[in-house]
């Protein structure tokens, strides 16, 4: 079920009549798991028993690791909550990937080698729920979490819909604790929400759709050598398509929570003014990134075992999350790239870091630019099927090549330009501001205007609901 379809619209309403029914609030809780369970099974009804799985599995893990001071027992639970979610995921979506590499190394070896092709489908949203629910079992073994007193606490908190399939990536303690007592929603609060959802389908049905997946899509569907001004506007093309429908998801989800009276964590803000690659990465994907973070990169000895182990711990942690994206070398080159970008500028911070000159805003801007170019950079892998497609359209942004073809239409590239002009625009203008903060500072007549604007564009602009980008991770 897509936020962008009048199905969910429809289903969403039912929702927050049941929910502001005069039930219990353990009633309430019911209701939003099954309703959980719906939106999760219109699009493949029997994957719902993998969601079960990890719900018992970890369910019991986390008392089994909490009721012992046995280190043993506390690490066998702990590797059985681990091997079940990571072997689900791993399964379903690097199965086939697997398969496909050993075939062509065996093969490379000159042996005739052709196993039957695997039908595993691919669970929406498996990457995001497997790292939600690992924080659960990880947090109780380090002692920084007491596990739910509460199965349909923790049940809900593993299946929330609004953030089930492309997150944000919400941790236990951040979530449980809002289950215990039922929370008050103001109007204010509910009109926010509304606000939030409106704005979140904005970008991605407007911005995402309407304006820029088409001269992304074909640009990167071309095969054969582009002009430098097509190959540009395809991949800037894809840099605004994948922010505004990404960061629309997540905008979508917390307006959804926020009008059932929970809240879920900001998962961008405004990346494409990122002064800098540690700085891009507080601000895109902020949860996916901070996981990173707190159950990766810190682990595997962080910043804390000198130079050169800290240069690999930011590889390694970079290239998984490229992996993380989607099972195929393109992605891992994509990580890759961002963890050669963070290397470089731990180097260049260290010799030029404390240089006055670095903290002008002339500078500070040109820093931006640079950021936002490398990062389109790694945008070109990130969306092409392949190396020899990806390559193909680097060398056509750079004019290094023969006879270029051009395929996009004047209006597209217009509306390329403008759109992500505005997209860095606004992120540059409001790059140091929150959401609430730039709604407490803005008129009230100004926000029913724009937020009218809103609505009549998503509703001319409504088309065949395209699904999120980020539901094939």
């Amino acid at each position: 079920m897509l936020f962008n379809s009048f199905t969910f619209v429809a289903f969403f309403a039912a929702v927050l009549l049941l929910h502001n029914l005069p039930f219990s609030w353990k009633a309430k809780k019911f209701n939003l798991l099954l309703a959980s369970y719906l939106f999760y099974a219109a699009w493949n009804p029997p994957l719902i028993a993998l969601l079960w799985i990890s719900t018992l599995v970890d369910w019991f893990a986390g008392r089994a690791i909490d009721r012992s001071d046995r280190p043993s027992v506390r690490r066998t639970a702990l590797v059985a909550s681990l091997l079940t979610n990571l072997g689900l995921l791993a399964f379903f979506k690097y199965g086939g990937f697997v398969l496909e590499n050993f075939t062509a190394a065996v093969q490379n070896l000159g042996f005739d080698y052709a196993p039957a092709q695997p039908s595993i489908v691919l669970p929406m949203g498996i990457s995001f729920y497997t790292f939600q629910t690992l924080t659960y079992t990880i947090d109780i073994y380090r002692r920084r979490l007491s596990p739910s007193r509460s199965f349909l606490d923790y049940a809900l908190y593993v299946t929330f819909f609004p953030q089930l399939v492309a997150g944000p990536i919400v941790r236990a303690g951040e979530f449980l604790p809002q289950l215990r007592t039922e929370p008050r929603v103001s109007g204010n609060a509910f009109a926010w929400g509304l606000a939030l959802l409106t704005l979140g389908l904005f970008q991605k049905v407007v911005l995402a759709d309407a304006f820029l997946s088409v001269p992304a899509d074909e640009v990167f569907a071309h095969r054969g050598f582009l002009a430098p001004l097509d190959a540009w506007a395809g991949v800037l093309a894809f840099s605004g398509q994948i922010f505004c429908d990404f960061a629309g998801y997540s905008t979508c989800a917390i307006g959804a929570a926020l009008c059932l009276g929970l809240s879920l964590p900001d998962n961008f803000r405004f990346p494409y003014a990122a002064v800098g690659f540690s700085d891009f990465w507080r601000r895109w994907h902020v949860t996916l990134s901070s996981w990173l973070r707190d159950y990766l990169y810190i682990p595997l000895g962080g910043n804390r075992r000198g130079t050169p182990r800290t240069l690999i711990n930011l590889m390694l942690t970079m290239l998984l999350g490229g992996l993380w994206h989607g099972a195929a070398w393109t992605f891992v080159v994509w990580g890759g790239l961002h963890g050669l970008y963070l290397v470089a500028e731990r180097a260049l911070v260290s010799l030029f870091g404390g240089r006055k000159w670095t903290r002008s805003k002339a500078a500070r801007l040109l820093f931006a630019l640079l950021t936002f170019f490398c990062v389109a950079i790694t945008w070109v892998f990130f969306r092409a099927d392949s190396f020899g497609s990806a390559w193909s359209l680097l060398r056509s942004m750079f004019g290094v090549v023969p006879e270029p073809a051009r395929i996009l239409r004047s209006f597209d590239l217009v509306a390329v330009g403008v759109v992500t002009g505005g997209i860095l625009l606004s992120h540059w203008l409001l790059r140091d501001f929150s959401r609430e903060e730039l709604a407490a500072r803005t008129p009230w007549w100004l926000i029913a205007v724009v937020w009218t604007f809103m609505l009549v564009t998503i509703i001319l602009t409504q088309g065949g609901g395209d699904a999120f980008i980020y539901f094939q991770f």
